[in-house]
């Protein structure tokens, strides 16, 4: 005679965090080849964010979901959802010069010479594209 046990799953209301998603700092990492590949999201805040993707941003899309079932799991339980320990305010400084000073390893330096010649542009201007560039990809990824 087989007994069977059925089990019910509790359903879980969507919480509303306190803090946004993007108030917490979050770590994306590559993962190894042999295991799997793509990209591991974590949270150090709240442990057990997890999610992985195939790409970084990937990773991060399946990490904004780990954050909101982890928070309305944490809220449902009656568990604090702990605050952002990263706040930018303390990484910012009261004013800044505008003047930045980068060690290159020297092939960088001359490929980043080489093309800034070949643009027909400063090494400077070129430098400060390039940053200009990825912050801008960075900001539209977090959109």
């Amino acid at each position: 005679m087989t007994i069977m046990t059925i089990k019910t799953i509790k359903s879980i209301t969507k919480a509303k965090p306190a803090f946004p998603f993007e108030a917490y700092s979050h770590v994306v990492g590559p993962i190894d080849a042999a295991d799997g590949g793509g990209f591991m999201f974590t949270m150090p805040d709240i442990p057990g964010v997890l999610a992985d993707g195939a790409t970084e941003l990937e990773a991060i899309a399946d990490g904004r979901e780990a954050f909101i079932a982890m928070v309305s799991a944490m809220v449902d339980i009656g568990q604090e959802v702990p605050a952002p320990a990263f706040n930018v305010f303390d990484f910012t400084p009261a004013s800044a010069s505008g003047k930045v000073l980068a060690r290159l390893p020297r092939s960088m330096h001359l490929q980043l010479t080489a093309r800034a010649k070949t643009e027909g542009v400063s090494l400077n201007a070129l430098v400060l594209a390039f940053i200009a560039e990825g912050l801008g990809r960075r900001n539209a990824a977090r959109v």
